[in-house]
């Protein structure tokens, strides 16, 4: 009897560890071969008979362990020990940590790769504030506010704009069982206008319902659904929640594998579960469906970027020739051809201010390439950023980079101490000095630009090709105060923008009437008001050439 209640009890004890902690059951993966050590070492306690001899108070031993037992720790042991140990181990396998990353191309220009923008579209939403204004809307919904809590935001395009999405989520048990049907919705941030925020429950007129959910219980887990639905043998990471365009939620899981003995994780596709349905459908990385925007995890191309920087001469570099690291961290930016990109920035062992260049590693395919372009680091960047502020005690956001007329340049908000944005800033990612701060996007990019062209475009010659120069007549001129600097609007023949100089540019402009002739130069770009980089009134120079 005590032999069948001990093979019951090691039977349903390994269910349970089994059915909590998920083990993949595959080569290169030590969770299941844990879960039957521990199995076999309760099975060595229960066979192992001892009493107490009352004579003597000693323990004796009246029956011990099958051999076989001994020998299948043994076995484990090394499994999850020594073979680990021995397949694994940086110092024996540097060379295949370097090369895990692939191969690296080499970029010409960064501003190649990043398009252009308009400051409309530029990201002044980062995922602290996206969380804020979330659960602003949340509250504002009292019933819904006490049964659910908002899941992790994950930064995607929707319909070619750029939202913060996170799932409802139940707040605890006695919710989940209570409603096992599903959280009701979802929240939609956007990621460029932070008054653009959407509490979706519904979608073409059906209700929304979120079954299947990072901690929720039992089936209804997601991670568990997905393992027990054939997945036991591959390991699974980075459970996103992403919409596609229709606006119907799902989550993305990573397949991958390990590629150097027990380490060395490599993506090799993806799990798209409906989080309704529970649906799943798998997909190798080259068929994964274009609204899926990543695939490759952030910790994966972090942990492969820092091992190609590390191990440039194998283990036994202590010298430190070469190595290079990443900077700040991982960033999520969108390029030209409208894909999504890891951006981090490459800064030399001990070197923290300046970077040596800067990589884009595309989120499906993992293509990577490397601009070798001298540069701020994006703590560098935001130490400037915050220096122009410093006696409003702002913080600025994690750098962004873009493209401002063929200058790469980082832009980031500048919050207080609630996490609220009070002013933006751009810093010239080749030379933080250059730095632009304002309390709207437009006065910071005037205020960028005036810095810019002060500096006589020494950071970055091949912008000048980018300027135009015009001759006309204006037809229309209007200033404008905004903190205690004059701006002036106006508009000139035969042009459709609106161009805008302050009284900085050229002292001509505050006398500057409707109908003189002009000359200006300005750079090229997507907004519908041109900031103008030199300005000349050719009626008040011929008239002081006449006196």
């Amino acid at each position: 009897m005590k032999k069948i209640f001990s093979i019951v009890f090691l039977l349903l004890f390994g269910f349970f560890l089994f059915y909590i902690n998920l083990p993949v059951i595959n080569y290169g993966f030590t969770g299941f071969a844990i879960v039957l050590l521990l199995l076999v070492i309760l099975g060595i306690l229960f066979s192992l008979g001892l009493i107490v001899s009352q004579q003597t108070k000693q323990v004796k031993i009246v029956s011990r362990p099958s051999k076989v037992l001994y020998i299948l720790a043994g076995i484990l042991l090394v499994y999850c020990i020594a073979l680990p140990f021995v397949t694994s181990l940086k110092m024996f396998r540097s060379d295949s940590y370097q090369k895990l990353i692939g191969e690296v191309k080499n970029g010409q220009k960064i501003t190649n790769h990043i398009a252009p923008i308009s400051i409309d579209k530029i990201r002044v939403v980062d995922e602290e504030l996206a969380h804020l204004l979330g659960e602003k809307i949340l509250g504002s919904q009292p019933a819904l506010g006490s049964q659910v809590e908002l899941g992790d935001f994950c930064i995607q395009k929707v319909n070619d704009n750029l939202y913060w999405v996170a799932p409802l989520l139940h707040s605890g048990f006695l919710k989940w069982f209570n409603n096992q049907e599903g959280t009701a919705g979802y929240v939609m941030v956007s990621a460029t206008n932070e008054r653009d925020v959407k509490l979706v429950q519904s979608v073409g007129g059906k209700a929304i319902k979120i079954k299947y959910q990072q901690g929720a219980y039992f089936q209804s887990d997601i991670h568990r659904h997905v393992y027990f639905n054939g997945n036991a043998t591959v390991g699974l990471a980075d459970f996103s929640f992403e919409i596609d365009d229709a606006g119907n939620p799902f989550w993305i899981v990573t397949k991958y594998v390990k590629k150097i003995g027990f380490s060395g994780k490599e993506a090799t596709g993806v799990i798209v579960v409906d989080a309704q349905s529970g649906a799943i459908n798998e997909y190798s990385i080259a068929e994964t469906p274009k609204w899926v925007d990543r695939i490759q995890p952030l910790d994966f191309i972090e942990d492969q970027l820092n091992d190609r920087g590390e191990y440039v001469h194998g283990y036994w570099n202590f010298s430190n020739a070469d190595k290079l690291q990443i900077t700040e961290g991982l960033t999520l930016v969108y390029g030209k051809d409208n894909k999504s990109y890891w951006y981090t920035g490459l800064t030399s062992v001990g070197k923290e201010e300046s970077a040596v260049g800067f990589v884009l590693v595309d989120t499906r395919t993992k293509e990577t390439t490397f601009y070798k372009q001298g540069g701020a680091t994006e703590f560098a960047a935001q130490s400037s950023a915050q220096g122009k502020v410093q006696e409003k005690g702002y913080k600025a956001s994690l750098p962004i980079p873009y493209n401002i007329n063929n200058i790469p340049t980082y832009v980031m908000t500048l919050k207080d101490d609630g996490g609220l944005v009070k002013m933006f800033a751009m810093v010239a990612i080749s030379d933080y000095t250059i730095v632009g701060v304002g309390n709207t996007m437009r006065e910071t990019l005037t205020s960028f630009k005036n810095v810019y062209n002060m500096a006589d475009n020494k950071i970055n010659p091949n912008s000048v090709s980018n300027k135009k120069s015009l001759k006309s007549v204006v037809t229309r001129i209007q200033n404008d105060v905004k903190n205690g600097n004059s701006f002036y609007y106006f508009k000139v023949k035969d042009y459709p923008n609106i161009f805008v100089g302050s009284s900085q540019i050229s002292n001509q402009l505050p006398v500057t009437m409707v109908g003189d002739s002009i000359k200006i130069s300005f750079d090229v770009d997507l907004e519908e008001v041109i900031d103008v980089s030199s300005f000349e009134n050719i009626n008040l120079k011929m008239s002081m050439k006449t006196k």
